[in-house]
């Protein structure tokens, strides 16, 4: 089991701030034998495809640099001419296979921890250049374990070399008795043939180191249960962390709002400023619920799914705003409005029975009633004066 420095066990996963931090530092996992692999053939494919015009141009360039005539032997500055055209056409052939090569041992690293780019990972670690550490980081478990890496691929690599010399034996010694040009024909396909086998164990071999290397990265990351505790209460302890979260408590608590408007039996409005949706279970033993509520914008999203799901909108502005300042969603209104609330629940039931063709119209709901120690203004402020609000 993993220890820190302390001697804690490391028995928790890596937090999404480690896993960022470790990003920013430049550490992510890597497959150096992916990488190697990807260079492998890399340069197989690049000698496949582009061999015979490096070939070509090389050939050229050797009748080129021993075809000289006495004047460029004898001069200096032609001699200097001479090489830099040869080293400029040389470079020129070869840049196209160079470029395979550096795009493949880029890529290596990119398919397994992605593109990465830290100047942290740039900078010079002290640590590292501390000798007692560097004799413990040769001597510790990891390194033997790379040493045991080192020779079984070695130990992989060699015995497929030597199963394709064995395989290719006969064909290597009738080359000396074949005319040239058959001679060379054969030489380059033994020759490609067996480079493209000796490159093969290497897809073995990082398929094995992969999931190995993502493992011991994650084992490296593990967190003590402490180290989880004080990130955690250093990340709650931030304005800006908690400011968010309280953002994205609201808009949830907004949303199940909303979703619960048409569930409600009724939506008392002021008509404009507030909305307050209320659910009443008459096979319940509970007062009435309020489902949601909402001022400007949000009471006229209330009042819009209200419609659309033929919820009854009924406007009383002083039980609106009374409903609105007292209560909040999910709770019984008080107790000082439960008869106001029940004069508009039985108009909204018996209008209900009636759409059902069960009973008769009932009579128009005039003014409610709402006690003044429950009454507000606009504002929030209690009603102090004797005169109701309408």
């Amino acid at each position: 089991m993993a220890e820190n420095e302390n001697g804690q066990e490391k028995t928790e996963e890596a937090t999404p701030k480690r896993l960022e931090k470790s990003k920013e530092d430049g550490s992510v996992a890597r497959s150096k034998e992916l990488t190697t692999t990807f260079v492998l053939f890399g340069g197989v494919i690049g000698l496949a495809s582009l061999g015979s015009d490096i070939g070509t141009t090389l050939l050229t360039l050797m009748r080129f640099n021993f075809t000289l005539t006495r004047e460029v032997i004898l001069d200096e500055r032609m001699m200097i001419s001479h090489l830099g055209d040869t080293a400029f056409t040389a470079f020129e052939a070869l840049i196209p296979l160079f470029s395979i090569l550096v795009a493949a041992a880029m890529l290596g690293p990119i398919a397994l921890g992605g593109w990465l780019f830290s100047i942290k990972a740039l900078a010079p670690k002290m640590n590292k250049m501390d000798p007692a550490k560097g004799l413990k980081r040769m001597f510790s478990a990891n390194s033997l374990m790379e040493l045991v890496k080192a020779m079984a691929k070695f130990g992989f690599v060699a015995s497929v070399a030597v199963l394709m010399l064995y395989n290719f034996q006969h064909s290597l010694v009738a080359l000396a008795q074949s005319p040239l040009k058959t001679a060379i024909s054969d030489m380059f396909t033994i020759i490609g043939w067996s480079v493209l086998a000796v490159c093969s164990p290497m897809i073995v071999i990082s398929m094995i180191d992969i999931p190995f290397q993502i493992f011991e990265h994650k084992k490296k990351l593990k967190m003590t249960l402490q180290e989880v505790k004080e990130e955690f209460r250093d990340s709650e302890g931030k304005p800006e962390v908690k400011s968010k979260v309280r953002q994205l408590q609201f808009e949830m608590a907004q949303r199940r709002m909303m979703e619960a408007v048409p569930e409600a039996d009724v939506v008392i409005t002021n008509p404009e400023h507030f909305s307050v949706a209320l659910k009443y279970d008459v096979n319940g033993s509970g007062a009435p619920i309020v489902i949601a509520k909402g001022i400007d914008f949000m009471a006229i999203k209330i009042r819009e799914i209200a419609k659309a799901h033929d919820v009854m909108i009924l406007q009383s502005p002083p039980l609106a705003r009374a409903i609105y300042f007292t209560t909040e969603p999910d709770q019984e209104i008080p107790n000082a409005l439960y008869l106001a609330v029940a004069q508009v629940l039985a108009y909204v039931f018996q209008l209900r029975a009636h759409k059902e063709g069960t009973t008769k119209k009932p009579k128009p709901l005039g003014a409610i009633e709402v006690p003044l120690t429950s009454q507000y203004d606009t504002s929030g402020k209690p009603v102090t004066n004797s005169k109701p609000q309408s």
